[in-house]
């Protein structure tokens, strides 16, 4: 019985070291990933192109300000809802589609020659003026940069190599493989996966807090860009970006005082 007992005493030796080794192997992997610098994934439109330069054409289109915001309010609601129903059609069909529909509310006619406006006019969006020296000062920095948009690649050079920010990421990711629309957690899995890093090591940077809430729900951390248009979600039990700027100079500040 006393043999025994020191073999049970062995076995659980050895059980709680091999336990307490893993425990200390897993607390230092989530250590080295919250103390390396992350891999920053950034979200495209509003976030670093100028979406207000669509305002007259909207305001050409119904005759009263505000219509364009409320537009985009609407294409990002219903690509969410598309991606919840389990449909997917590409963002600018569905942008198109979206429009018609803020016509036939508002009982304005959209034209053909309405649509081809917006769409040219989308593919020539600039980056916001604080965008290249910003990227340039985290590329200096040393951290690897990539985009994650919902907006598919178009013809020709795309407005971050217009703007000669464009050879400073890596990759450019879109929704379009995996069908689904930001913030379904495919999106931000399809980074990380082809990437090769855990979801610890990538950092969601966006212009809206539904992209960041999505982001940090697949386990990445966040900075959110306000604009003076977007601002944080307060709600308890809703995780908050642990970056907060209202461009991205100032993001881009915290984010290389937080990873040196």
């Amino acid at each position: 019985m006393t043999l025994t007992d020191d073999g049970l005493n062995r076995r659980s030796a050895i059980t709680l070291g091999i336990g307490t080794a893993a425990l200390v192997a897993a607390t230092a992997s989530q250590s080295n990933a919250a103390t390396e610098k992350p891999v920053l994934v950034f979200d495209v439109n509003e976030t670093l192109l100028d979406i207000d330069v669509l305002n007259p054409i909207f305001d050409g289109i119904f005759g009263t300000p505000g219509r364009m915001r409320e537009w985009f309010a609407q294409l990002v609601l219903y690509s969410q809802a598309i991606s919840l129903a389990g449909q997917y059609v590409p963002f600018g069909a569905l942008g198109a589609g979206v429009l018609r529909m803020l016509g036939a509310i508002h009982s304005v006619t959209i034209r053909d020659t309405d649509l081809n406006a917006l769409r040219m006019a989308i593919g020539t969006m600039p980056v916001h003026g604080d965008v290249p020296p910003a990227l340039h000062q985290l590329y200096k920095a040393g951290f690897r940069m990539v985009t994650l948009t919902n907006t598919p690649p178009g013809q020709g050079p795309d407005a971050l190599s217009v703007a000669g920010v464009g050879t400073l990421f890596e990759q450019r990711f879109t929704v379009d493989p995996v069908r689904r629309f930001k913030p379904a957690q495919e999106t931000y899995k399809l980074v990380t996966d082809t990437l090769k890093i855990p979801a610890a090591s990538a950092c969601m940077i966006a212009a809206h807090t539904w992209d960041t809430l999505g982001a940090q729900s697949a386990g990445w951390s966040a900075a959110l860009i306000t604009r003076s248009v977007n601002a944080v979600l307060d709600v308890s039990g809703v995780p908050k970006p642990e970056i907060v700027g209202t461009d991205l100079a100032a993001v881009a500040s915290q984010i290389i005082a937080r990873w040196r």
